[in-house]
């Protein structure tokens, strides 16, 4: 058998599977788990890119060029453009507690 080396694989384009506003929202939900901001820039640099650039751009009122630079890997965008973007992609950020009530350990 031959031995298959990960730099043999395609890219993995995640934007094939962000059809609907839910399976976006689940995509940026698990990005920001993993607490890496450029990470986060750069996914949603791929979505703007899946949804159209421009349409993006108009939506959220942030230039294609801006956009492009802020939405880059490694790129460290500003809270309002990461808001201004999610609400161009029909997307809404919001907190939860890490641990609810119900989640706790009952004490005896």
């Amino acid at each position: 058998m031959k031995k298959l080396h990960t730099h043999e694989l395609p890219d993995f384009d995640a934007s094939k599977y962000l059809d609907s506003e839910d399976a976006i929202a689940e995509y940026i939900t698990a990005i920001i788990e993993e607490n890496d901001p450029s990470l986060l820039a750069a996914a949603l640099g791929d979505i703007a890119r899946s949804k159209g650039m421009s349409e993006i751009s108009k939506s959220s009122g942030i230039t294609r060029e801006a956009l492009y630079k802020a939405l880059r890997p490694k790129a460290q965008p500003r809270f309002e453009t990461i808001s201004r973007v999610c609400e161009a992609l029909g997307v809404r950020l919001i907190a939860k507690p890490l641990h609810s009530k119900d989640q706790q350990p009952q004490r005896t």
